[in-house]
């Protein structure tokens, strides 16, 4: 991916954005469970941050998605994974889909006021029995007239209790559950909706995590984004941009982190010399640098190859699943390795450390557990059982079994 003088820019400015009107507040905001995303956003969106690779009619900057790539990678400057992670579901997660497949007037009046900062949005996809299944979620869509109403639970919700509006995959069809689904942009308002548990997680302290419940809630049919029935395609296209900038955002992160291992440890004393000095320190350290390395040229390989749309689109799930593996792997070896070498500091609640690692493993569940990634890439390099093979191998399995019962 060729770095040009504009994508340093964005980055630069990002990044000191970062570190100027997010860092200090991010103990705060740990302790209270919740970032002020009205006020951030706002901020973010007078200086163009939230529509970089959306369209310039709704108040983006039309940009490809290597520009949004560098704003990624920049937000993993941040000193907890909550606000890369509570920004991209604004940008990256919640309205890819309806950026591309939206109507003119339901652009105008749910994404435009995003972009500005004027509106926060989320993604609810998720439901406490599928989570990684996308196509087992229960959530109902049932015409009414010029409407559909909604009945069902949302799971795990990032920014669920700020949020005005959600970009919902709900059945709305009997049909068969990859073509049965569509993408709905239900307001939170809306009767019949009820958003007050806030979830009390391990990592991501500062972002505000809700369960959401449907109860006949009512919303008009125009709230559709693209085709019914295409929900499922949509939110598979969703999650490549999903993944990507999961994946960018944490190199900066894992960078900083390995950095300041490496100046921690330099200083501290042990046994007549430097914890750095020993040779199992440094060579792990180099280890990790260069996985480090590897994740930043898959992402930006991966990134080319999608804007330059010559790509199949399963070449680009492919690799960018696979970018989605890495970072979730990598970072639980930066990040539980640099603790090691911390020692008692690093198991301390307050330090950097700590708090990545508490916040990098939801990284390999979230956003599609590693297990689905391995099967995508799998999928993509025709490696999966055929569906005589499991046939065959369920039949053997069940053989033994009456063997072992009989005997």
């Amino acid at each position: 991916m060729l770095i040009t003088q504009e994508h340093r820019e964005i980055y630069d400015g990002v990044k000191k954005f970062v570190l100027n009107e997010l860092n200090p507040h991010i103990p705060q905001w740990e302790k209270d469970g919740i970032w002020p995303a009205r006020e951030i956003c706002k901020k973010m969106g007078r200086l163009g941050y939230l529509g970089i690779n959306k369209p310039e009619d709704v108040g983006g900057l039309g940009l490809d998605y290597s520009y949004e790539v560098m704003f990624a990678q920049a937000m993993g400057n941040s000193i907890c994974g909550s606000l890369p992670m509570a920004i991209g579901v604004i940008t990256d997660m919640a309205t890819p889909a309806l950026a591309r497949f939206g109507s003119k007037a339901l652009k105008a009046e749910f994404l435009a006021p995003v972009i500005a900062g004027d509106m926060i949005c989320s993604i609810a996809v998720s439901e406490a029995s599928a989570g990684s299944d996308v196509a087992g979620i229960k959530t109902t869509a049932v015409k009414d007239g010029d409407d559909y109403i909604i009945n069902g639970s949302k799971m795990w919700i990032t920014n669920g209790t700020q949020a005005d509006w959600a970009c919902v995959l709900a059945n709305t069809s009997e049909g068969k559950v990859h073509q049965n689904k569509s993408l709905i942009i239900v307001p939170l308002d809306a009767p019949g909706v009820t958003r007050n548990t806030k979830l009390d997680k391990l990592g991501m302290r500062a972002s505000d995590t809700a369960m959401i419940f449907f109860d006949n809630v009512r919303v008009p049919r125009r709230n559709l984004v693209g085709q019914e029935g295409m929900g499922f395609m949509y939110q598979m296209m969703q999650f490549q941009e999903e993944r990507l900038y999961g994946a960018a955002s944490g190199i900066d992160g894992m960078t900083n982190l390995i950095n300041e291992t490496i100046d921690y440890t330099r200083q501290r004393q042990a046994f007549g010399g430097s914890i750095l000095d020993n040779q199992y320190v440094h060579f792990r350290l180099a280890e990790l640098k260069t996985e480090v390395e590897s994740l930043r040229a898959l992402v930006y390989d991966t990134t080319e190859r999608y804007i330059g749309g010559r790509e199949k689109l399963e070449d680009i799930a492919m690799l960018a699943s696979m970018a989605k593996l890495k970072v979730g792997r990598v970072g639980r070896e930066v990040t539980d390795s640099c603790l090691q070498f911390w020692g008692g500091q690093g198991f301390m609640w307050e330090s950097n450390i700590a708090r990545a690692y508490r916040d990098t493993r939801l990284v390999s569940i979230g956003g599609g557990a590693d297990e689905i990634m391995l099967g995508i890439i799998c999928k993509c390099m025709g490696t999966l059982p055929s569906k005589k093979a499991n046939e065959a191998r369920k039949a053997a399995q069940a053989a033994a079994s009456d063997g072992k019962i009989a005997a």
